[in-house]
């Protein structure tokens, strides 16, 4: 019987978020909020169907989490259609990279001041709450592989990096719980030397193993289409299996598989690129023959461009299951929590990083980019928190001291369920504002 209502309502899900999909899209709503509310419902405090505790239950919410960021972040880099050398990257690298390094030391310094934490904890709260996220950031992502407008493309290529390399901060901090500090010495440079080696490897290394695996995969399954009208169909065996030999050939090489993950849809993207022109990728497709799609696939014009829509399709069906997946999780887990979520401490938080740490990070990385005030603005408050952050969080729960980690749970998950509604609610009507700002300029600019 338990298993029977458990096929209602997964399945009643599936269907009501098909059919209210297009209502989401004129309401201040998400799909997330649904399935957060959901996910508490079944809870303890609710139906009672589903018990899931943060702690002992990591490893599980750990792996949940790695599956479902590395769909999102492949799916993220197919998305994104610029050329590798366009200054369009200098954005998100800058949001990646620089926007991290900045609010990693600001979080920390807030959660020793602000929280009474120690240092230690608070360094290893600030890199479960660097990186934004892929996966719950659809409605603020460029909308197709068309779509090159500076903010929607900044925050994407944001989501796609920061997620791997927020894993060194992690590994810093959870250090720095275990050994403890006591002051400058060779003793510590020489490790420092060692880490900052090890995370140019990882960033370098990463984007490497992904870009030639899908280079070579991408154009060998092209090659056998094209000439020998051999390897059709299955398009999302294919996707599964490029995403996942990217991240376990980055984990082998000791890289940041995530990062590698993202750089294998950013290939992919760029070969299609290379092969159809300028000509957007529906137009080098044309109209399907449905009583022969093999034609259109095996053809030398339109193999590339074929291949990259069906992955992306398929992908991005994957990411909105992932996404229900999620949020019901992280929905359950805020269920079994022990302590309050809703504190004075978890609040000055949420404003702290939503008010302060994000925009000034924000601020800081984009100085001298040609990034407007408005579009600064945008990127600097859509900084929207979610599986990454319960990623890191099981993963330091899993590698640190229990003393140390356990009482960050309670802020990490608040941030997350306030990111849900905050950045949710005000995504459509401000990125509408925005739109409407960015057509009133563009019809000036024609007149």
């Amino acid at each position: 019987m338990h298993e029977t209502i458990w096929f209602l309502i997964v399945g009643g899900m599936f269907v009501v978020m098909g059919v209210s999909s297009s209502l989401f899209k004129r309401l201040p709503l998400t799909g997330a909020m649904l399935y957060l509310a959901a996910g508490f419902a079944l809870g303890p405090e609710g139906a009672g169907l589903l018990a899931l505790d943060i702690t002992k239950d990591a490893p599980l919410v750990r792996l949940l989490c790695e599956v479902a960021l590395l769909a999102s972040l492949f799916a993220i880099g197919l998305r994104l259609r610029a050329p590798i050398f366009a200054s369009l990257w200098t954005l998100p690298v800058r949001l990646g990279l620089l926007a991290m390094i900045a609010t990693v030391p600001l979080l920390a310094a807030f959660g020793v001041w602000g929280l009474g934490l120690a240092w230690g904890p608070a360094w290893v709260l600030a890199a479960m709450l660097a990186p934004t996220d892929p996966v719950l950031a659809h409605d603020v992502q460029v909308r197709d592989a068309n779509d090159l407008d500076i903010v929607r493309f900044a925050l994407s290529g944001e989501g796609g990096l920061n997620d791997g390399i927020a894993l060194p901060f992690a590994l810093i901090a959870l250090a720095w719980c275990t050994n403890g500090t006591s002051g400058a010495s060779v003793a510590h440079v020489v490790p420092a030397l060692r880490t900052i080696a090890a995370m140019i490897w990882g960033i370098v290394g990463a984007i490497g193993i992904g870009a030639l695996l899908s280079f070579a995969t991408t154009h060998a399954i092209a090659w056998l289409r094209t000439r020998h009208a051999q390897a059709l169909g299955l398009e999302g065996f294919f996707a599964l299996g490029l995403i996942e030999l990217s991240y376990g050939a980055a984990q082998l090489l000791h890289t940041f598989g995530f990062l590698a993950a993202f750089a294998a849809g950013v290939a992919m993207r760029r070969a299609e690129h290379r092969a159809t022109g300028e000509r957007s990728p529906q137009d080098a497709i044309g109209s399907i023959d449905s009583s022969d799609v093999a034609a259109t696939a095996a053809h030398p014009a339109k193999a590339h461009a074929y291949m990259a829509e069906s992955v992306l399709g398929f992908t991005i069906e994957l990411e909105r299951i992932a996404e229900m997946a999620m949020m019901i999780m992280v929905g359950n887990l805020i269920s079994t929590m022990a302590v309050a979520l809703i504190t004075w401490r978890s609040v000055a938080l949420v404003l702290a990083l939503f008010f302060v740490v994000r925009p000034l990070a924000v601020e800081l990385s984009l100085l001298g980019s040609r990034a407007r005030p408005m579009e600064r603005h945008l990127m600097g408050w859509f900084g929207i928190r979610g599986i990454g952050t319960v990623y890191y969080l099981a993963y330091a729960l899993e590698r640190g001291k229990a003393s140390d980690i356990v009482p960050l749970a309670p802020y990490a998950l608040a941030v997350v369920a306030a990111s849900v509604f905050v950045h949710g609610m005000s995504a459509m009507p401000l990125m509408k504002h925005y739109g409407r700002k960015r057509a009133r300029e563009a019809a000036g600019r024609d007149a």
